[in-house]
């Protein structure tokens, strides 16, 4: 088959990397000329695990390519961002404005798959009366993906899908398209039931990180380490807490409960608390942090880790990056290290700050030299909100180690 897909993000590309290497025709489309010269010159603009080698042989045989517009397809794939609004509301400007790319060269029997995730009822409430102006017949569903930065390629093949269509005839049509590559089962039902899944599947880790951050705090007023007690907890065959720490960022977690939020926000109350509980750590964080002071203007703090996960380049809805913003209101001077991000090396960073907090637990921060540091830093406190560096390393050092939920 000819398959367009709209979008050549984090998902999109590796999506399109997928259909090209089993032998589809792909044209990828972007807005950015930029992501669109790097692919037809088989280079990629992001980080993610294998695809920079994925993409080289589809590219070299001329089944993947990249373009600025929509062109005739069998099938089209829309991968666009759906992002938050400052108002806690999904922005939807460019799944519309790729649904009525689409318009304009849709054809009898085409098939057009939403992948990016999205409210409910954005297929049969959005999509479908902009491509019904078309005036041909047409298949349409929803397929989100559910894959994790730093694994995507893997899990797109052995994850299972849903394959959610507006009809039933639709919903077989994807699930044999995606065949094509992926292993893992694909389940057949509506779109509206797919778009759900989808949001409900992050929503679930959100409101069990909210738990967790919740009894972080309840455990530091009780004299209880959170990270052992949940341990514990977790040997019973039926519990899984997650883990807590500084807040909760990605394009998923942080976003797609706001979703089901704002389709029933009278009934979506402990999915609305747990998100409010969730986007509140970086000012916990902060006030911890403070309290470790005395006072934060006029001190130096460096923050370790600067992504919404360990070991991606991914900054997208992170809390450091929240935290940031509130230590500096309050007349902090603060520095960022992380090694994704390339911005000021570790002991410029450290530099007689007077606290260290470690903010993402990235594999190159598991070894601190605590011994190193202590001899940089100006006042030796260190403040771990992910469990994660050697407590009593820091604290033969000469450090005040503080750890989060504890």
């Amino acid at each position: 088959m000819k398959i367009c897909v709209i979008g050549l993000g984090y998902i999109g590309l590796p999506t399109a990397a997928m259909f090209a290497n089993a032998g589809h025709t792909v044209i990828g489309v972007d807005k950015k000329q930029a992501v669109v010269d790097a692919l037809n010159k088989g280079e990629i603009l992001i980080e993610e695990e294998g695809l920079a080698d994925f993409i080289k042989k589809p590219v070299a045989s001329g089944h993947l390519c990249a373009k600025n517009s929509v062109e005739e397809a069998d099938a089209f794939i829309v991968s666009v961002p759906t992002p938050i609004t400052d108002e806690k509301k999904a922005d939807m400007r460019f799944v519309e404005s790729a649904t009525k790319d689409i318009v304009s060269v849709l054809k009898e029997g085409n098939l057009v798959i939403l992948e990016s995730t999205s409210p409910i009822g954005t297929v049969d409430s959005l999509m479908k009366p902009i491509l019904d102006t078309a005036g041909v017949n047409y298949y349409l569903g929803h397929s989100p993906e559910r894959v994790i930065p730093g694994k995507i390629l893997y899990e797109l093949v052995h994850n299972s899908r849903v394959a959610g269509g507006y009809t039933k005839e639709a919903a077989h049509m994807i699930a044999e398209l995606y065949k094509s590559f992926v292993e893992g089962e694909i389940y057949e039902t509506d779109a509206r039931t797919a778009e759900m899944a989808k949001l409900s599947e992050n929503t679930f880790r959100d409101v069990n990180i909210a738990f967790a951050n919740e009894l972080a705090k309840i455990c530091e007023q009780q004299g209880i380490n959170v990270w052992e007690l949940i341990e514990i907890c977790n040997k019973h065959p039926r519990v899984n807490i997650h883990q807590p720490g500084p807040g909760v960022g990605g394009h998923c977690i942080a976003v797609d409960p706001w979703f089901i939020v704002e389709k029933e926000p009278g009934l979506a109350q402990i999915i609305n608390l747990s998100r409010h509980t969730n986007d509140g750590m970086p000012q916990y964080v902060a006030d911890r942090s403070k309290a470790i002071l005395g006072d934060l203007k006029g001190k130096t703090i460096a923050i370790l880790g600067t992504t919404y996960k360990p070991d991606v380049d991914d900054m997208r809805e992170s809390p450091i990056i929240y935290l940031r913003k509130i230590l500096e209101d309050a007349g902090a001077i603060v520095n960022i290290n992380d090694p994704f991000v390339a911005e000021k090396n570790l002991d410029v960073s450290c530099k007689d700050v007077d606290l260290i907090i470690l903010g993402v637990n990235h594999k190159q921060y598991k070894e601190l030299d605590f011994a190193h540091l202590a001899g940089i830093v100006k006042q030796k406190n260190f403040f771990d909100t992910r469990n994660f560096c050697d407590g009593d390393k820091a604290k033969a050092a000469g450090f005040r180690y503080e750890l989060l939920g504890k």
